[in-house]
């Protein structure tokens, strides 16, 4: 399968400089996510997708980052943008499609919205906004595993700048520093809450400035720049499983997309998209494997290939699955079902 296959590519060995190990792997998660996200938009635009898409275009080499070092045990509380990091973490790919096309075998049996997905059982939380509340819910999860003597765990959450200026952010973070637990952030600094730019959502410098005054360690990186996204994130995990201060990561990058599939993303002005964080980190990405000898153009055109193959086998799988029926469907929410079984 093309997933085995990713994770056991050679590491990338070079003259030029030096590139994360696991840059490659990492690419064809950044890429498959590309691929994906492109026929959701598709499908989304033709009428079969009901509720809204939100892709993570710009934004894969910050996503992929932050699935790709947690382990089993860990808490992945991902966020709309973050299919790679999902992907990177072990989601199927046919749980994605089965989600967004009302499949009643996907993960939320067809009943919930396509961006609320989740395996609680498996580590991945089901989102419940994007406006801070994964914050508590990860932190107060993992208090949950120090109390029962676990060790060795990491909690990762993300999100974007705009939902960095929410109450709920702040009453997380404030008791992850307080409780000391291994908490990750990634904060994604996209310029734009949906169409509000960074002026009018923040006064400090930088928001990796705020690291500081709630107890956290800081880290900036540029969210174009694949490779220093794998070493940043990493590194931060690595800190928070040694059991240093939780870690906040701030990614600069631009959306390269509207905030959903229906903003066509008017108000980024011109000036903005000729900033260096406005690069496409995929293409970043892919000259830097050419450059580096890694790959050529025709074996990034098979990978392309393989991805577009994955995709469609997934999305078809999906459109020829039933949706749930409203009149028999078992409604149960899946971990109450044992209790109203006792209750019989």
């Amino acid at each position: 399968m093309l997933q085995t296959a990713r994770r056991a590519e050679k590491r990338p060995k070079t003259k030029k400089g030096k590139l994360h190990p696991r840059y490659l792997e990492a690419y064809r998660w950044m890429l498959l996510t590309r691929v994906l996200e492109e026929k959701l938009t598709s499908l989304y635009r033709g009428g079969q997708i009901t509720g809204g898409v939100y892709v993570g275009r710009g934004q894969e080499a910050v996503s992929v980052a932050c699935g790709m070092f947690l382990q089993k045990g860990d808490i992945f509380a991902p966020l709309i943008r973050d299919q790679a990091g999902r992907s990177a973490f072990g989601e199927p790919l046919v749980d994605v499609a089965r989600t967004y096309l009302g499949s009643r075998q996907g993960p939320m049996r067809g009943r919930d919205g396509n961006i609320h997905r989740g395996r609680p059982s498996e580590g991945q939380l089901a989102m419940i906004s994007h406006l801070g509340a994964m914050i508590s819910v990860t932190v107060g999860i993992l208090l949950a595993k120090k109390f029962q003597g676990e060790s060795g765990f990491v909690g990762l959450t993300t999100i974007g700048e705009g939902g960095m200026q929410s109450g709920a952010t702040h009453e997380g973070l404030n008791i992850a520093a307080v409780e000391q637990v291994p908490l990750v952030l990634v904060a994604t600094n996209n310029h734009y809450s949906y169409s509000t730019p960074n002026d009018r959502e923040f006064a400090c410098a930088d928001l990796v400035d705020r690291a500081k005054g709630y107890g956290f360690e800081g880290h900036t990186i540029d969210g174009t720049n694949l490779s220093a996204c794998l070493e940043t994130i990493e590194g931060a995990v690595k800190r928070a499983r040694a059991g240093r201060p939780p870690q906040l990561v701030v990614a600069s990058v631009l959306r390269l997309a509207g905030h959903g599939e229906h903003d066509d993303a008017s108000y980024v002005t011109d000036e903005i998209k000729r900033e260096p964080f406005a690069q496409d980190c995929l293409a970043c990405a892919e000259k830097v494997i050419v450059d580096f000898g890694l790959a050529d153009g025709e074996k990034l055109k098979d990978w392309r290939g393989a991805a577009v193959a994955e995709v469609d086998k997934a999305i078809t799988t999906a459109q020829q699955e039933a949706p749930p029926d409203g009149e028999k469907e078992d409604w149960c929410a899946v971990s109450m079902r044992h209790l109203v079984d006792q209750s019989a």
